[in-house]
């Protein structure tokens, strides 16, 4: 279920409640927000209201190195030197991924551009039409991320305060090494000196959409599809 044009609509009514909004959001869509604000489960709803494509400079990396092209080449050289894989090149991937006939109005791009100087390089290629920008404190960051156990057997994920492992298996689940308040609050601070600027840069363009990401999974929903509906006029 989902919200469209103020009211609640069935999933037959979807695609017809939808389509305005696709139509009107021509353009490819920024989304960021800081580790464990709920980008990937955003992102996918994002996908379905809008019609674009989610695609990541990761997932591309890895397409482009299978599929052996030439800038696939280039990328796994830079990769391989344990180096980061130039702008360029990544702009140059999100290009031909612009070609293709998914993408005819443009794409969902899940974590770029990380700095201004990139996002220059993009408005080169491609009309940015809105930038979702997921923003939660990072004290209710660190909660969530430290809060975190896995099943080493199953690999289901849980959390000590929000979704507590079944009795039976709390004995035997584990805390990644990384999932620790040092590692998330120095990954937070990057990404604030990153992010802050770029957000900066979109607003002053009038294409930044702030979604509180404090709140639950479908009021987040709820509030992006808002914010498009509203930004599409």
């Amino acid at each position: 279920m989902v919200i469209c044009g103020g009211s609640r609509t069935s999933h037959d009514a979807l695609y017809l409640c939808l389509a305005p909004l696709r139509r009107a959001v021509d353009g490819s869509i920024v989304l960021f927000g800081p580790p464990g604000a709920g980008k990937g489960t955003q992102a996918a709803r994002i996908s379905l209201l809008t019609g674009k494509p989610q695609v990541s400079t990761g997932d591309m990396l890895r397409a482009a190195v299978a599929a052996d092209t030439e800038l696939g080449r280039e990328a796994k050289s830079y990769m391989e030197a344990g180096l980061l894989v130039p702008d360029e090149v990544i702009i140059g991937l999100i290009s031909e991924r612009l070609k293709k006939p998914d993408a005819e109005s443009g794409l969902l791009l899940d974590g770029y551009p990380r700095t201004i100087v990139q996002a220059e390089s993009l408005d080169k290629i491609e009309s940015v039409a809105a930038v979702v920008s997921i923003e939660v404190p990072d004290d209710a960051i660190v909660r969530r991320i430290v809060g975190r156990r896995m099943d080493p057997e199953t690999g289901q994920i849980y959390h000590i305060d929000f979704n507590p492992p079944p009795e039976e298996i709390a004995n035997r689940v584990v805390q990644r090494k990384d999932d620790n308040e040092e590692t998330v609050r120095s990954r937070l601070s990057a990404y604030h000196e990153q992010t802050a600027p770029l957000a900066n840069w979109y607003g002053e363009r009038g294409v930044l959409l702030r979604i509180d990401g404090n709140k639950g999974i479908e009021v987040v929903g709820d509030s992006i599809e808002s914010a498009l509906l509203e930004m599409s006029g």
